[in-house]
C-alpha cells in the first residue's frame, strides 16, 4: 500500500512540476516579446487560437454529457476549457479593461 501511495505522490509531483515549468516558460516568452515590442502582435495571433481551443474543449465536454451542467462532476476538459476561456478574455483585453476592436467571437 505504501508503494502505491508513493507512486501516486510522485506522479502528482511530476505533474505539478511540469505545469509550473510550463507556466514559467510562457511567462519568459511573454516577457521577451514585451521587451522587443511584439507582444501586441503575438496577442492578436494567440486570441483566435485560444477561443478555438476553448470551443473545441467545450464541445468535447458537451459530447460526454458534462458541458453545460454546473452540478455534475467536472472533467479535465471542462477545467482546461475554463482556463483557456480566461486566457482568451485576457488576450482580448487591451490592458485598460476594455476589449479591443474587432475581437470577434
Amino acid at each position: 500500500m505504501e508503494r502505491v501511495l508513493n507512486l501516486l505522490l510522485l506522479r502528482f509531483g511530476l505533474l505539478v512540476g511540469g505545469l509550473v515549468a510550463l507556466a514559467l516558460l510562457v511567462f519568459a516568452v511573454a516577457l521577451v516579446l514585451r521587451r522587443r515590442g511584439k507582444l501586441g502582435e503575438a496577442r492578436r495571433y494567440a486570441a483566435p487560437a485560444a477561443r478555438a481551443a476553448s470551443r473545441w474543449l467545450d464541445g468535447r465536454g458537451a459530447a460526454r454529457g458534462r458541458g453545460g451542467s454546473r452540478g455534475g462532476s467536472r472533467g479535465v476538459g471542462a477545467v482546461a476549457g475554463a482556463a483557456i476561456r480566461v486566457a482568451a478574455r485576457h488576450l482580448d483585453d487591451d490592458g485598460r479593461g476594455q476589449r479591443e476592436r474587432g475581437a470577434g467571437r
